[in-house]
């Protein structure tokens, strides 16, 4: 009976996440399926950044500041049976270190497109770590109640950039910027839209046959002429839908709306569900975990510190691999290689938490941090295991720190440390100028903006930053001679990681091949394992 309801709950969960380029409506998309969920009532719109309301989602203080999603939220809501997780990941270019990670706890992406740009370098590069995963990708054409480009156009952008094929389950009526809705080419059915309140509430829908009366009279010829000889185009030369091929990443289904006018939304809602798949097994080294085990097992991809000032807490977020997990569970924690009780489990709508007592191989729970869990860590109430490990992302912006106040240095170190440790920085350590000197790495400069201010306003330290020139850094995995004597150009530098690995930093890429030039042997990766460590503040 216990396993009959675990694999029941299992089977009706949902985990993705939505990928896409700065300004391309993913905040706002998401906000969209939570008020079809139920789970909000009234939508805030990012984009309207001068309202007084913002996006339920977006929590963080610089977030409401700026109007972009700076860290990435794990929310959950139930629809017409589903249980849905929505990974939000950070859209602004400068965040996608914390979207890949992010990315390794999703079952499917969402990728979203503006209607009017399509294919963008932001996509781009979220999407090769998708590829990586072969996992479901479902895209959206958002902001169709704009001019957009032709929608023949854009499957073949998909095609030719991210050599994906897509095959459309909706087209667009209206793509002028006179979106009159979409027609379902499953049913035949032209579904169009009234109301809404330009986004704020759930959009009317009335649906009928093409063919109808009632299209006739609503319809102008022009739309349904062009219509018929678009949807006769796909059905000739289209892609036809096969599920192995979604299911494996190979072939993209494509839908038509607006988020911000709640065009098309349930629509996509209702056939991503129907086609996505149910929670993936993991691989591990005991082998491939399965979600129906008969124990619980997961894995931390992100640690978030602070989310509520007024309590000094610090987050663990787990994604639930396999079996049934309850409140006060007992697990092995292979960061401390021994066991330990799991206390105050939350899940989450952006800041608003909800104390949980059990969840489901597909969910997304927060777990109290006394400080020992780091991102990788594997959690088990079966066998002991450690699932495959979330790679180190090369920074791309370096800055030497350190704090202006020296007597709070001290602070200004577990600052940095935990900040490090939710990976939303990399911390380097260089002496070859003679000094010991902090460097911080980020994958994009906004980072140095949150870092400031998280420390400005969590720990009290003012910092003094000084941005350095150097855009590459290396893993050495391998090196003919001692580091300090390998031949580099006078631009480069040497520093160690927060794992005491030694790495080589560079301004330019000239400056990487010069060094593979210069000593044979040498080995470099752009990349890095995060090993697990057992926790050195405690």
């Amino acid at each position: 009976m216990f396993m009959t309801e675990t694999r029941s709950e299992i089977a009706r969960r949902r985990t993705f996440a939505i990928i896409s380029h700065p300004d391309a409506g993913k905040t706002t998309l998401t906000e969209k399926l939570l008020l079809y969920g139920g789970a909000i009532r009234q939508a805030g719109s990012v984009k309207a950044r001068k309202a007084a309301r913002h996006a339920t989602s977006d929590w963080m203080e610089i977030e409401k500041q700026r109007g972009i999603s700076v860290t990435s939220s794990a929310m959950q809501f139930e629809y017409n049976g589903f249980r849905i997780n929505i990974l939000d990941t950070p859209g602004h270019q400068d965040f996608s270190e914390d979207t890949y990670r992010v990315l390794v706890a999703a079952d499917a992406a969402v990728m979203l497109l503006d209607a009017a740009k399509g294919v963008e370098e932001q996509t781009v590069k979220l999407f090769k770590v998708c590829r990586l995963r072969q996992i479901p990708i479902f895209t959206f054409v958002n902001k169709m109640d704009r001019a957009a480009k032709d929608p023949f156009a854009l499957m073949e952008e998909l095609e030719n950039v991210l050599d994906i094929r897509a095959c459309p389950m909706n087209w667009p009526i209206g793509v002028d910027g006179d979106f009159q809705g979409v027609y379902q080419r499953r049913t035949g059915q032209v579904l169009l839209y009234s109301g809404g309140n330009h986004g704020i509430s759930v959009a009317e829908e009335r649906s009928m046959p093409l063919d109808s009366l009632e299209a006739e009279a609503i319809l102008a010829p022009r739309y349904r002429e062009r219509l018929r000889d678009e949807v006769e185009l796909l059905d000739v030369a289209g892609d036809a839908f096969h599920a192995e091929a979604v299911l494996s990443g190979n072939l993209t289904p494509l839908f038509f709306g607006s988020a911000i006018t709640n065009f098309g939304v349930e629509p996509f809602l209702e056939a991503f569900l129907a086609i996505t798949p149910p929670p993936l097994s993991r691989l591990s080294d005991r082998g491939v975990i399965r979600p129906d085990e008969d124990y619980f097992s997961g894995f931390i991809f992100k640690i978030q510190a602070n989310m509520n000032p007024a309590h000094r807490d610090r987050l663990a977020f787990v994604r639930v691999v396999s079996g049934r997990f309850q409140k006060d569970m007992s697990v092995y924690h292979s960061g401390t290689d021994k066991t330990m009780q799991l206390k105050q489990p939350q899940q989450f709508m952006a800041d608003e938490r909800q104390a949980v007592e059990h969840a489901y191989a597909g969910d997304i729970i927060g777990l109290f941090d006394p400080g020992c869990f780091h991102l990788g860590d594997s959690l088990s109430a079966g066998p002991k295991l450690r699932f495959q490990s979330i790679p180190v992302f090369a920074p791309e912006h370096f800055a030497r720190v350190r704090p202006e106040d020296s007597m709070k240095r001290k602070a200004f170190q577990k600052g940095v440390c935990q900040i490090a440790e939710e990976g939303a920085i990399q911390i380097f350590l260089r002496t070859e100028t003679g000094r010991e000197e902090t460097l911080v790495g980020v994958v994009g400069v906004l980072q140095f903006e949150v870092l400031e201010h998280r420390l400005i306003t969590e720990y009290g330290v003012t910092m003094i930053m000084e941005r350095l020139p150097f855009r590459f850094v290396r893993w050495v995995v391998s090196c003919p001679a001692p580091i300090d004597k390998l031949r580099l150009t006078s631009t480069s530098g040497r520093a160690l990681d927060d794992e005491e690995r030694p790495v080589l930093l560079f301004e330019n890429e000239w400056s990487i091949r010069l060094a593979m030039e210069n000593n044979h042997g040498l080995e470099l990766s752009e990349t890095a394992t995060r090993h697990e460590r057992i926790d050195f503040h405690s």
